[in-house]
């Protein structure tokens, strides 16, 4: 992709609009309470700083829906922020009009300034043309870092990048697109990719477009039993999406036309509740009781899983192989995730619930890599174009 880093342009004493992605959980005093997202951001704002940029930081947090939420605004985040560079980050509360300015314009270099919540106006959402032009009047460059909101074409995604003709990814934003090019645009192969969560639907472009493209497509979790029963099996009471029946069954022939390998669960774990499992069994998939629901894979299923991972020279994975949160059915992500780890693979995940995942099986730190885009990343494995990115490169 023909996006400058942040390193391939001049920010010395230059007013720099940096677009974060600081849509951090608050705690019930509301203060952050989980600041891995400002943490990605530090390299950033430690590099503009030493370079004597003069910062305006500015990002979104929640669902304000244009309307001024005090519950919702970034002040906790300039303060977490504050003691993790261990210099002020100033605060003003508002992201436009003229006490922003006179803010903006007291700014030296290396000073930090962080806007309030750009969610509080509606401009933001919508693109509205004014709404961009006030946040560019406040800068000469701009700097997206903020890869997670790169498939929104919001004001501060979008229409201010038209307006500065100097921009640039920060960081972490070119750590993810140079990542997740190297796992779909020109990846090593054999590529094997990793499905699962509870939703056919929440992943069909994805799935349509890889079994055209991949070598090898492995579907745990609560989707594997729509294709299962695509197939013709008897699920019992799993979940399963009826209207996606047809697509699933679509899926598999495209699949078998573009020589791309499927492969679905042999065996599952099942119970009659996740609550209240009580009796839990692993059966073959045509051996599903009527009463109970396909809540893991098995052990013969992981063993062909790891077995097709272990092949693979890039690895890509999103979505848990069951219910992982239940220890009754956690084997199956957990012993997956493992198997990633292991793997010589270059291995990209994404997803919260994969993440989360992944840290649970405490192999975080063998993952080549982790995005932290959520639906930029799952509409990168789409093969969209994302707005955020083609500001950049325009």
């Amino acid at each position: 992709m023909a996006v400058k880093g942040i390193q391939d342009i001049n920010i010395k004493d230059k007013r720099v609009f940096f677009r974060f992605d600081f849509n951090v959980p608050l705690d019930s005093s509301g203060q952050v309470g989980d600041d891995t997202r400002l943490r990605r951001a530090l390299p950033t704002l430690r590099y503009a700083k030493e370079q004597g940029a003069r910062c305006i930081l500015a990002s979104h947090l929640g669902r304000p829906k244009g309307e001024r939420r005090p519950e919702l605004t970034l002040q906790p985040v300039a303060s977490k922020l504050s003691q993790l560079l261990d210099v002020p980050v100033n605060f003003v509360p508002d992201c436009i009009g003229v006490e922003v300015s006179g803010a903006v314009g007291r700014l030296r270099s290396g000073e930090l300034l962080l806007l309030e919540n750009l969610r509080f106006y509606p401009g933001e959402t919508k693109n509205d043309p004014t709404f961009a032009s006030r946040l560019a009047d406040l800068a000469e460059v701009y700097v997206n870092d903020a890869f997670g909101t790169a498939h929104r074409a919001h004001a501060s995604t979008v229409g201010v990048p038209i307006l500065l003709t100097q921009k640039a990814a920060g960081f972490l934003m070119k750590e993810e697109l140079d990542n997740l090019g190297r796992a779909l645009e020109n990846p090593v192969r054999p590529v094997v990719a990793l499905f699962g969560g509870a939703k056919v639907s929440d992943k069909l472009a994805i799935l349509s477009h890889f079994v055209r493209t991949l070598d090898s497509v492995l579907i745990g979790g609560g989707m594997a039993n729509t294709f299962l029963r695509a197939k013709g099996l008897a699920v019992g009471v799993s979940k399963v999406e009826d209207d996606m029946l047809e697509t699933a069954h679509e899926i598999l022939q495209e699949a078998q036309k573009a020589g791309c390998r499927v492969l679905l669960p042999q065996d599952v774990v099942v119970a009659t509740s996740i609550e209240n499992p009580g009796r839990v069994s692993t059966v073959g998939v045509t051996a599903i009781p009527s009463d109970s629901m396909a809540l893991d894979i098995g052990p013969q299923t992981i063993h062909e899983f790891t077995r097709e991972i272990q092949r693979a020279a890039t690895l890509i994975w999103n979505g848990p192989m069951g219910v992982f949160e239940e220890d009754a059915f956690a084997k199956g992500t957990n012993d997956i995730a493992q198997a990633v780890a292991a793997s010589e693979a270059f291995s990209l995940v994404g997803g919260g619930d994969t993440i989360r995942a992944v840290r649970k099986a405490g192999v975080e730190s063998r993952v080549s890599y982790i995005s932290t885009g959520g639906g930029a990343f799952m509409e990168f494995l789409e093969g969209k174009k994302l707005p955020g990115v083609e500001a950049l490169e325009s």
